[in-house]
């Protein structure tokens, strides 16, 4: 006979990791908003800029939003593992701030 599953373990299990999950996402948007410099700013502008940006549907903004966004991880990526390796980092590897151009 096989042994009854507990139904109720395993739903408190899975809340506690969509719970973990949550908190790590949180963590990780606070890093990236540090990494990026942004958190300089203050907060009612960084406020306004996502939303911002979360509102825009003009497809070519957002494309230029996410190739700035895929250079600067590129650049990163590879300042990174430059710096792992004792070597300096790429000159201009990272794109210029303020490559959110094209929103009005």
């Amino acid at each position: 006979m096989r042994k009854p599953r507990d139904i109720d373990s395993e739903l408190k299990m899975l809340a506690d990791k969509a719970r973990a999950l949550r908190a790590r996402k949180l963590v990780q948007l606070g890093e990236l908003v540090t990494a990026c410099g942004a958190d300089t700013l203050p907060v009612e502008i960084l406020a306004g800029a996502l939303l911002q940006a979360g509102a825009t549907k003009d497809a070519a903004t957002l494309e230029a939003w996410r190739t700035a966004g895929e250079r600067w991880f590129r650049g990163k990526a590879r300042s990174t593992s430059a710096k792992r390796r004792g070597a300096a980092p790429i000159a201009g590897a990272a794109p210029p701030p303020g490559t959110g151009t094209g929103a009005a």
